[in-house]
């Protein structure tokens, strides 16, 4: 459960300079609206969060709730994950920092609003990050491959990833066919979740294969992956071969 972002969108005449003098050109805001909107809700960029594919910029919570039923960019369509998108996604805090900057009063109704969403619920306030005081300022040296961490990681327990190639000719394949699963999982669980996928009746039969072996239901992933060894893997993917077997038609 996370508190909704507060979208606030300003359609005034606020100017941009960046000093007072007459000389200085000021802007609309409205032109910088496509680099400090999100291109989902509209609204201005709330906790802005960037596709490390395509470097395109949402709201965290709308991107969020977007990958929940495509792995696609929403602005150009690039597939940014086969099964964790939300994995190449990372905070952007120096263009948030500009949106505050540049849209007075945005982030003290964000803060606002996230007070009366915990409070409604009943729930503690997270306190706000005070800054250290100011001291000396100390120079560290930033390793190359330090980079902000993902919004999202893979759980650990899904520790087998799937691909899932059909065989056949009659039927589409599957739109995914690239999963993470836990290796207790079976070829029961497996067999489920295509019949699901592809809208299989009952009586179409569901046939696995791996390497050269025929699965039984009961089998785990992490057993498969042990006895069928490395003939099983494809660039660290378990390859699972499926064939439907579809009722006579008399």
């Amino acid at each position: 459960m996370s508190a909704p972002s507060g979208r606030w969108n300003n359609e005034g005449s606020t100017n941009v300079s960046g000093n007072d003098s007459d000389d200085e050109t000021k802007l609309p805001l409205n032109q910088f609206y496509p680099y400090i909107r999100c291109g989902l809700c509209c609204g201005f960029l709330i906790d802005a969060s960037t596709i490390t594919e395509c470097l395109h910029t949402f709201c965290k919570s709308c991107i969020v709730k977007h990958f929940f039923h495509t792995n696609r960019c929403p602005t150009c369509s690039i597939v940014v994950h086969q099964t964790q998108p939300l994995y190449n996604v990372r905070p952007d805090r120096q263009l948030q920092d500009i949106v505050y900057k540049m849209v007075p009063f945005l982030e003290e109704l964000e803060r606002k609003q996230i007070c009366n969403f915990y409070k409604k619920r009943g729930l503690p306030v997270p306190k706000p990050v005070v800054p250290s005081p100011q001291g000396p300022v100390v120079v560290k040296r930033q390793k190359r491959d330090s980079f902000p961490l993902p919004v999202f990681t893979i759980p650990p327990e899904l520790d087998v990833s799937l691909l899932l190639e059909f065989v056949g000719y009659k039927l589409q394949p599957l739109e995914r066919k690239y999963v993470c699963v836990s290796g207790e999982a079976t070829v029961r669980h497996v067999e489920l979740f295509i019949r699901k996928k592809m809208e299989l009746t009952s009586t179409c039969q569901v046939d696995m294969v791996c390497g050269d072996h025929l699965l039984d239901h009961y089998q785990s992933l992490r057993d498969i992956q042990k006895s069928v060894g490395k003939e099983a893997l494809q660039d660290g993917l378990l390859v699972l071969h499926f064939g439907l077997v579809l009722p006579s038609q008399s």
